[in-house]
């Protein structure tokens, strides 16, 4: 069943306050097992939100592309480094190494990215929210909740776990 991302996309809108005030407190006083949760949260989410029926990250968001990531997709594709690059991607305002343009153009129409087990690590690690430590990335986690419904989704059901 498709996600409707404009749903989500609203939702968190409208809890865009709430849920950095949420974020911000688990940053002052994180409670001590807060990795173990955030881990089954996670995968609480990513067992009701199929990924492959949003996509919404590989329509809309460039992932950084690091030289490890370049080196291994380019030798996929056996192309020099150089092509690789000139073909796919550009050097943002950052310096960062990203996509010339969007969507992803590994980005099949099934939603499937044909990649996937070479993937870039940013693509690999989005949208975060299982990584430890996690109330150090606060402002990327609101930013991802605009985007992703699992992002949103993880936020509320730690909300409610945390009380």
């Amino acid at each position: 069943m498709a996600v409707d991302i404009e749903h989500y996309k609203d939702l968190a809108q409208q809890k865009q306050k709430e849920h950095c005030k949420f974020l911000a407190s688990l940053k002052k006083k994180a409670p001590k097992n807060l990795d173990k949760i955030v881990q089954e949260v996670h995968s609480e989410v990513f067992n009701e939100i199929d990924c492959t029926q949003c996509a919404n990250c590989c329509r809309t968001l460039g992932p950084l592309f690091t030289e490890a990531d370049i080196q291994r997709i380019s030798k996929i594709f056996r192309m020099k480094l150089s092509v690789f690059e000139e073909t796919y991607l550009r050097v943002d305002e950052d310096g960062d190494k990203v996509f010339q343009s969007m969507p992803c153009p590994f980005l099949g129409e099934d939603n499937l990215c044909s990649i996937y087990e070479m993937r870039p690590k940013a693509c690999r690690e989005f949208p975060h929210t299982d990584r430890k430590k996690f109330y150090q990335i606060n402002h990327l986690t609101i930013k991802n909740t605009l985007i992703c419904p699992a992002a949103y989704l993880f936020v509320e059901k730690l909300r409610k776990r945390l009380g």
